[in-house]
């Protein structure tokens, strides 16, 4: 069961979701909130799975809303505005929902949001074993090869794959960013930029708007400078 909540200032928003999320079974309505700032009292104190996210709210605007949130759940945008689709992408959003929307776009926006879910359990399982181990297989280049992690200085996206660069070579994996953020230490490894992940200890500083590892200088993203600066705060 996902348990969901929804963000809208409109009444109206939250009766259409909760009639179509009720003809769902393997989802749940655990809180209504009708401002962002009842919403984050509610996270604050409760874990979901998912929500629903109006972005023109008073007070507070969802996608700003999103942004003060380090670990926020999956999040599907509802809005009359197409315009902001972009930013809301560049947030991780799972979906954008323009109203008004169909039962089926919606029912689409939820199987993002169980496939997700469940892709994260998967890799969790089977993968977190061997990353205690500090060593770690990257297929890439009709390869396996195998790594230190010790020697990942960052992680790059590159399109529907990865760039990772060791201490004397580059490697092109066949795996998105998204899947190492899932898989790596969050102790050791930290996500600065919708496409970099670096490791933390191979930091030599932070200098305004950048990282500095070797030669290399990493942009810090908009979205991230509060959790970066965490490190030095």
């Amino acid at each position: 069961m996902l348990n969901y909540i929804i963000i809208d200032d409109e009444p109206l928003a939250h009766e259409i979701i909760t009639e179509f999320c009720s003809m769902l079974p393997h989802v749940q309505l655990v809180k209504n909130c009708y401002n962002a700032m009842e919403a984050m009292q509610f996270l604050n104190e409760h874990a979901v799975d998912f929500m629903f996210l109006d972005i023109n709210m008073p007070k507070l605007k969802g996608l700003d809303f999103l942004k003060t949130l380090s670990s926020p759940p999956k999040t599907i945008i509802t809005t009359a505005y197409k315009e902001y689709a972009l930013e809301g992408f560049e947030l991780n959003v799972i979906d954008y929902l323009l109203k008004p929307f169909s039962f089926d776009r919606l029912v689409k926006a939820v199987n993002k949001v169980s496939d997700a879910i469940s892709t994260k359990t998967i890799h969790k399982e089977s993968v977190q074993p061997s990353i205690a181990n500090t060593r770690l297989f990257i297929k890439g280049d009709k390869k396996h090869h195998q790594i230190d992690l010790s020697d990942l200085l960052f992680i790059e996206a590159y399109g529907n794959y990865t760039k990772l660069f060791l201490a004397d070579e580059m490697i092109v994996s066949h795996e998105k960013i998204s899947h190492y953020e899932t898989i790596l230490d969050k102790n050791n490894f930290l996500r600065v930029h919708k496409s970099f992940i670096v490791a933390i200890d191979k930091i030599k500083f932070v200098e305004g708007n950048r990282i500095i590892i070797h030669e290399h200088k990493i942009p810090i993203g908009q979205t991230y400078k509060s959790t970066v600066s965490k490190l030095y705060s």
